[in-house]
């Protein structure tokens, strides 16, 4: 890794001026490399939900006379929580704008925006777990909800992962201002926001809105 990164400077060490045309995040080419590294961390990630949405597809009829799909899901309740994280992933899209215009004021108001919708959207999925664990709905009860809890589950301890590590960028960018190491941070963090957005496109459609209607 550390050779490739040598590569491509200068003898001096000494960035070229092709690489300072570009945005802020990708002009050193050491966070270019790094923000290759996570492109590759997002396709392994991506398996790991291929493979829960697969075990989900199998199990959603396994019901064992317990609540199904229909009975259980709230359509109110997860049309709120889609329209949140929808939101919050432009408002991140806005933070990364701010950050290539070199706005730190900005880059700070929409990731503190992006976290509060984040940190809304977590609030509406524990409170829908709870009103199910409440009706009886819990993981041991039959294989579907061990399916759904798991899938939905995993996808928002991933949100608040991305909440944590967001808050924690907002204070280096507070700190230290908009460098290049820092806009690299801002950049992946909201990759990873973008990335759970589809995501939960995905759980919408193929979980919720299918459980409803079939």
């Amino acid at each position: 890794m550390a050779v490739v990164e040598n590569a491509l400077r200068d003898a001096h060490g000494h960035l070229s001026g092709a690489d300072l045309a570009k945005p802020l995040e990708y002009q050193d080419p050491n966070q270019s490399v790094r923000i290759l590294g996570f492109w590759l961390f997002l396709a392994t990630d991506m398996l790991l939900f291929g493979c829960l949405f697969a075990t989900y597809l199998v199990l959603r009829t396994h019901t064992d006379g317990g609540p199904t799909a229909r009975e259980l899901f709230d359509i109110p309740g997860f049309t709120a929580e889609t329209f949140i994280l929808l939101t919050s992933s432009f408002t991140g899209g806005l933070a990364t704008l701010a950050m290539r215009n070199r706005n730190r004021k900005q880059v700070l108001a929409w990731l503190t925006v992006t976290i509060l919708l984040g940190l809304s959207f977590v609030g509406l999925e524990v409170q829908e777990f709870y009103k199910d664990v409440l009706e009886g709905a819990t993981m041991q009860r039959s294989a579907f909800l061990s399916a759904f809890f798991t899938l939905v589950g995993t996808h928002g301890s991933h949100v608040s992962l991305g909440i944590v590590w967001m808050f924690s960028i907002l204070l280096q960018v507070a700190k230290r201002g908009l460098t290049q190491v820092t806009a690299r941070k801002v950049f992946i963090v909201n990759l990873y926001w973008h990335f759970l957005d589809v995501v939960w496109v995905f759980i919408f459609t193929v979980v919720y809105l299918f459980g409803v209607v079939m």
